[in-house]
């Protein structure tokens, strides 16, 4: 009987799903015995994404409606003539898998460690994951440790909210020099991130080059600049903080394609950048020729942004500001109009000495403005080069499609086009985009979109095993999961361990040592 339980909702071939092979999973059968009518959902990844889908599913989520089954009576064929129903249901349980031992994560591994009150949502988060409806399984690498069909198959919705893992290529000679990382890595490295602990960026040059004018660019500028007492009551990791110690970088270049009026940074960023202690802005000011004719049609933050761009720029400084960046020993600067065309080699060929910027100028307007070449050509010394012009989502398995091109997945407002019952949410659903409010609104309208599909009766409606199910092939598998409790203790030693040195935490940074404390 429980074997039929698969059958009769109508969707046993989904398009791109593959069963298992044989012998190399466990039966689902054993978990169909219940009749409990609990929609269990599942959620990938653990970062804003995840928790802000899992957040309001958890709140909105309506019961499965079904139909009485007559045994022995022919399958239903479409499950959109399952009826709807509105009765709230208390019993819906989210699911939260990630492939680290540890959740939240940009909100850890990317939010830089001199911004903690950006850190405080893991509060939020933290609430949610202590729900009694809501389970986080770390350790767990969907595609690796578990497939997709296999998730799709435990649950009745499975939601892809795993962010954007890579960082979108130069593509250009001399990239891979030693001496040129990308800022996702360096974000990653400083950050504690398992995969960039053993990074050891040369911080021995004068001079680094940042070819990305973003956010995240300025972090990374800011970090590199910023005086190493001043991180020392931050959760930066220990081994980051002796690298920024011997630094002898003195000056950052953040370089861009286009002008000001195109910069990808905001003013909260910028203005950190300009009262930055020890460091001093270096800012051409025929870049910003004609630009105060230009800001008065553009959108009010634009225009703010701009014009804190052009006083810095143009303005002669008060006295305290002149005094501070006369004593500056560090300085920082934007080259506007350049596109980097080659990572030229030191002359022994060892590691990266410079870039070759092309001169560019602006043709179109607005948000067709795009970059062209002017034939002109300059090299830019440095020893250290770090691209940051964007971060990139990789597929997370063969089921399911991919946009390689744009790096998401393809999906009409989260729902994942010709698979049913399966969404997405945050940076693999819309591209590496936004703050972290941004993610919240995108994974909430990707949530009403399941609730939506929900009680039209569009997901199955028999009884689905959940975690029970996925638990089983993971044990034979030999993956041991790390629950919300396993992390509160790895919390709590990462707070203990940072008490001695006056920190907020020290991060643990090595999966197999997180694992060892947890006796797993």
């Amino acid at each position: 009987m429980a074997s039929r339980c698969w059958r009769w909702w109508g969707w046993s071939a989904w398009p791109r799903t593959r069963p298992p092979p044989a012998g190399s999973t466990p039966s689902f059968r054993h978990h169909l015995s219940t009749q409990e009518k609990t929609p269990q959902i599942c959620v990938v990844g653990s970062g804003p994404a995840g928790f802000y889908t899992a957040q309001h599913l958890l709140k909105r989520v309506e019961t499965l409606c079904s139909q009485p089954r007559v045994l022995n009576s022919p399958p239903l064929s479409q499950p959109h003539q399952l009826p709807p129903c509105s009765q709230q249901h208390p019993q819906a349980h989210v699911d939260i898998y990630e492939k680290q031992p540890v959740p939240f994560g940009l909100v850890r591994f990317g939010v830089a460690p001199d911004h903690p009150e950006v850190k405080n949502v893991i509060n939020t988060f933290t609430q949610t994951a202590h729900s009694g409806r809501c389970a986080f399984w770390g350790n767990v690498e969907v595609g690796r440790d578990v497939t997709v069909p296999e998730l799709r198959e435990a649950y009745h919705a499975v939601v892809l909210s795993y962010g954007a893992e890579d960082h979108r290529a130069l593509e250009i000679p001399g990239e891979e020099l030693p001496g040129v990382c990308s800022a996702r890595a360096f974000v990653g490295w400083y950050n504690g991130l398992p995969e960039n602990r053993e990074l050891e960026p040369d911080l021995s040059c004068d001079t680094a080059v940042i070819l990305g004018q973003g956010n995240v660019a300025l972090d990374v500028a800011r970090i590199l600049l910023t005086p190493p007492e001043h991180l020392e009551r931050t959760d930066i990791t220990k081994a980051a903080l002796g690298v920024l110690r011997q630094s002898r970088v003195k000056t950052v270049w953040l370089v861009g394609r286009r002008g000001p009026l195109q910069v990808a940074f905001t003013i909260k960023e910028l203005r950190e950048m300009i009262q930055l202690p020890g460091a001093r802005p270096i800012l051409d000011p025929a870049d910003f020729l004609g630009l105060q004719d230009k800001i008065k049609e553009v959108p009010r933050p634009r225009k703010r942004l701009t014009e804190l761009l052009l006083r810095t720029a143009t303005e002669k400084p008060g006295p305290e500001e002149a005094a501070r960046w006369a004593s500056a020993s560090r300085a920082w600067g934007l080259r506007f109009f350049r596109s980097p065309q080659q990572v030229l080699p030191s002359p022994d060929g060892r590691r990266a000495a410079g870039v070759r910027l092309a001169v560019t100028r602006l043709e179109g307007v607005g948000e067709a403005t795009r970059a062209v070449p002017t034939g002109d050509m300059e090299d830019l010394p440095c020893g250290l080069v770090l691209s940051s012009v964007g971060y990139k989502s990789r597929p997370v398995d063969p089921s399911v499609p991919f946009d390689s091109k744009l790096g998401v997945i393809p999906n009409v407002e989260g729902r994942v086009m010709d698979v049913p019952g399966l969404y997405c949410s945050g940076w693999v659903k819309r591209g590496p985009t936004g703050v972290i409010a941004t993610t919240m609104t995108d994974s909430f309208l990707t949530g009403q979109m399941l609730l939506q599909d929900l009680k039209a009766g569009l997901l199955p409606s028999g009884p689905r095993p959940g975690y029970a199910a996925i638990q089983a092939l993971l044990s034979s598998r030999g993956v041991r999961p790390v629950s919300f409790s396993d992390w509160e203790k790895l919390d709590a030693e990462e707070v203990a361990r940072g008490q001695g040195t006056g920190k907020p935490r020290e991060k643990l940074v090595d999966p197999q040592e997180m694992l060892r404390l947890l006796g797993h």
